[in-house]
């Protein structure tokens, strides 16, 4: 997360104690230095890049983000060359208007897919935002319940190939 100052962040292994900036008050050098060769303190990144552990967004939603993003594009072109043949008074006038309004048909479904296959996905895969999820729990006891139903037919095959009518005693 970026915050509104800069911060100094050293890589995983590396202790902080023969660092020059791990003192209180001193600053590293400005890379390039001043004219006479001098190199400047005070210097700070405005921000400090760090790896992303995993996309923000899943890939099917980031899929259907980049098809309306398309789309919408398109569509805006399509507006724009219709209001100039309009402004020219082409014969193309017409049909591009024909085309826009198509179009604006198609963007806004593409604009409405990505919103529905956001909620698809979090009702399919659960929201992992939380460790008390609702998801996570009737996936758990989904689990359970398919592990249950998988023991209890292993129980019947073991049954029926011992050469048991089903009874599980012969008295």
């Amino acid at each position: 997360m970026v915050t509104g100052t800069a911060e100094w962040r050293e890589a995983p292994g590396k202790s902080g104690a023969d660092h020059p900036r791990s003192r209180r008050g001193h600053t590293a050098p400005r890379a390039g230095g001043e004219p006479g060769g001098e190199p400047r303190y005070g210097y700070r990144p405005l921000w400090v890049e760090e790896p992303a552990r995993r996309h923000p967004v899943p890939d099917p939603v980031r899929a259907a983000a980049v098809r309306a993003v398309l789309v919408i594009a398109v569509t805006l072109i399509q507006a724009m060359v219709a209001f100039l043949c309009a402004l020219a008074g082409s014969w193309l006038a017409f049909p591009m208007v024909m085309a826009s309004v198509a179009g604006t048909v198609v963007a806004t479904w593409a604009a409405v897919d990505v919103w529905v296959t956001r909620q698809v996905w979090n009702q399919r895969h659960g929201v992992v935002s939380e460790p008390s999820s609702t998801a996570r729990a009737l996936r758990r006891e989904r689990r359970a319940r398919r592990r249950e139903e998988r023991a209890a037919l292993r129980d019947q095959d073991r049954i029926h190939r011992r050469g048991g009518a089903g009874q599980l005693s012969h008295s």
